[in-house]
């Protein structure tokens, strides 16, 4: 029996006590811990029986280790009890320093909960501190930070009576000691999950660099990583065999550059305004050997969770065959198959990007604008010139009217005024947005030539052209086609149009010509299809009717079209056969 006056019990105890904390500090996973705790009360406090309850995650504890009782052992093991319930217990009977004592006077309401529990037999204390077979006893294990960890239950002292102080305090240090153990195994078992979890994550990081380094070095299109921000912020860092064959670089040469030494001069806005998170782009970047390709670019950046974007990944796919394509199919839409002239459709676009919807205001001079706007007005002699007592100089050229009727120096020359609402002026008509950027389209006199430049529409249909048709066939007069077209083409400007409206009638514009320049340039066009024409060994000739249309705003593309083809006829009726056949 344990008293305060046997020291050798003590001094027993403590070795045993000492041994069994040792036992703790050798376990290497969390199980091997909590069974060497209650093995260690077994063994060296001298309980029959002992369990540990641990805490789980969601803060019910459950059976995680028993010692003393293969049969107990089964039956409760891995058995969980609720936080409330163990709550309520380490709350009810005696508080031992740290441990509680609940007797069996009062543990019998404790029957029913929930908490794992054995029983065992035994006859009735005949001492008052007999241990009673219902007698109930924990040491709570807590975290430094004062976190329950679990409770460790015991039953049965071999000596068969309740602990002493000696006996109380031993357990309560091996709870302590016990706590500190299952804390650190616990550290170790997170420490070896996370270096478990940073493996694999290393793995699967080096298999996703590894994947990524084969995706983009064998990628069938060019790949490229360039820098973000900072001075060299678009430098190109990395490319793949892809690009460097593309635009015929090596990828030593090509970590010179960015993109935008690259592209071509007319697509660096095109660059600039590409976005760098899922931009898309076509554009044409330039060859080792001078010429450009077609590309389209695709971005995508390669973002670091601490720093922010750090790279630029740019797919770079080769698009100069289908950009070749739609060249040609607009090519094919816009211009004639046998001809290779623009058709139709392109030559009314053409004269309609040059035409507006504000017809030409006709005002013979300045002065006499001025004139109109100003008859009447007190102190103003119209016949002279002059302006009276106000001083308003009305003669000078550039203080006129434009050929529009509008003043160059705007509303504010003649405050309260409209520009445009001289009296006789004719109203201007209504106008879809701004003209005052626009060049206005004007006609020369047809009567007399002033020196006035404008756009001429030459139009031209083939003398004798449907006879060569019906005599050779088909094949000889596309022939025909095709070498006036040439001879067309040849005698007029860079800048003019040739045009085939369809059969044997071309259009050709000519901008910035006289009215005497027009007709020297029908005349000339004249004489270069009347020539006979080679075809198939054969001599055919045509001839060709001109009539000279002028394009003017306030008029539509069919409209001057229509007026030049009304000339044309006129012309045409106007000379014998044989002298349209000999041009």
């Amino acid at each position: 029996m344990e008293t305060e006056s046997e020291p050798y019990v003590r001094l027993a105890t403590l070795r045993q006590l000492h041994r069994v904390v040792a036992e703790l500090n050798t376990a290497r996973s969390l199980a091997d811990t909590l069974q060497t705790v209650v093995d260690g009360i077994v063994v060296g406090l001298g309980y029959e029986l002992a369990c540990v309850n641990l805490v789980r995650p969601d803060g019910d504890l459950v059976v995680a280790a028993f010692a003393g009782d293969p049969a107990a052992e089964a039956l409760i093991t891995g058995r969980v009890g609720s936080r409330a319930s163990w709550e309520r217990r380490l709350t009810m009977g005696e508080n031992w320093d740290g441990l509680r004592f609940i007797p069996h006077t009062e543990g019998w309401v404790l029957m029913e909960d929930d908490v794992p529990q054995w029983h065992t037999d035994g006859p009735d204390p005949r001492f008052e501190d007999e241990w009673h077979p219902e007698d109930r006893l924990y040491a709570p294990m807590y975290a430094s930070g004062g976190e329950l960890l679990g409770v460790i239950s015991v039953d049965r002292p071999r000596n068969g009576r309740r602990p002493g102080a000696w006996g109380r305090e031993a357990l309560q240090m091996y709870a302590f000691q016990a706590a500190i153990a299952i804390s650190n195994a616990r550290l170790r078992a997170n420490m070896q999950r996370a270096l478990v979890r940073l493996e694999r994550e290393q793995q699967a990081l080096r298999a996703s660099e590894e994947s990524f380094r084969q995706a983009f070095e064998y990628a069938p299109s060019g790949m490229a990583i360039a820098e973000m921000g900072g001075d060299q912020h678009g430098r190109l860092l990395r490319t793949n065999d892809a690009l460097c064959r593309l635009l015929g670089r090596p990828a030593s040469v090509l970590r010179r550059y960015s993109f935008s030494d690259l592209v071509h001069p007319e697509d660096i806005g095109t660059l600039l305004r590409t976005s760098a998170e899922g931009g898309r782009a076509e554009l044409r970047l330039g060859r080792r050997d001078g010429t450009y390709v077609w590309v389209s670019l695709r971005n995508s950046v390669v973002a670091d969770a601490a720093d922010g974007p750090r790279f630029l990944l740019t797919h770079v796919e080769d698009i100069e065959e289908r950009k070749r394509h739609e060249l040609q199919l607009a090519h094919r839409a816009s211009h004639d198959s046998l001809t290779g002239l623009p058709n139709s459709a392109e030559l009314r676009a053409r004269l309609g990007a040059r035409l507006c919807r504000r017809p030409q205001s006709v005002r013979a001079t300045a002065v006499e604008a001025l004139d109109a706007a100003f008859e009447g007005r007190d102190g103003y002699d119209g016949h002279t010139g002059h302006v009276g007592h106000d001083g308003l100089p009305v003669g000078a050229e550039a203080g006129g009217a434009g050929e529009h009727g509008f003043h160059p120096d705007g509303p504010d020359r003649f405050p309260g005024a409209d520009p445009f609402e001289f009296p006789g002026a004719p109203p201007p008509a209504p106008s879809d947005g701004p003209y005052d950027h626009h060049v206005h389209t004007v006609a020369p006199a047809t009567d007399i030539d002033d020196g006035t430049k404008g756009l001429a529409v030459l139009f031209c249909d083939l003398d004798g052209f449907k006879s060569i048709n019906d005599r050779f066939g088909h094949h000889t007069g596309d022939a025909v086609l095709i070498e006036v077209a040439r001879r067309l083409t040849t005698g007029v400007r860079d800048g003019d149009t040739v045009a085939r409206l369809g059969g044997d009638e071309f259009v050709v514009l000519a901008d910035g010509l006289g009215a005497a320049d027009a007709a020297d340039l029908a005349v000339r066009l004249r004489n270069a299809i009347i020539p006979p024409i080679r075809v198939d060994g054969r001599a055919v000739r045509v001839g060709a009717s001109f009539g000279i249309g002028w394009a003017s705003c306030g008029m539509s593309a069919d409209e001057v079209l229509r007026s030049a083809d009304q000339r044309m006829y006129i012309e045409k009726r106007s000379r014998s056969k044989a002298h349209r056949r000999a041009g």
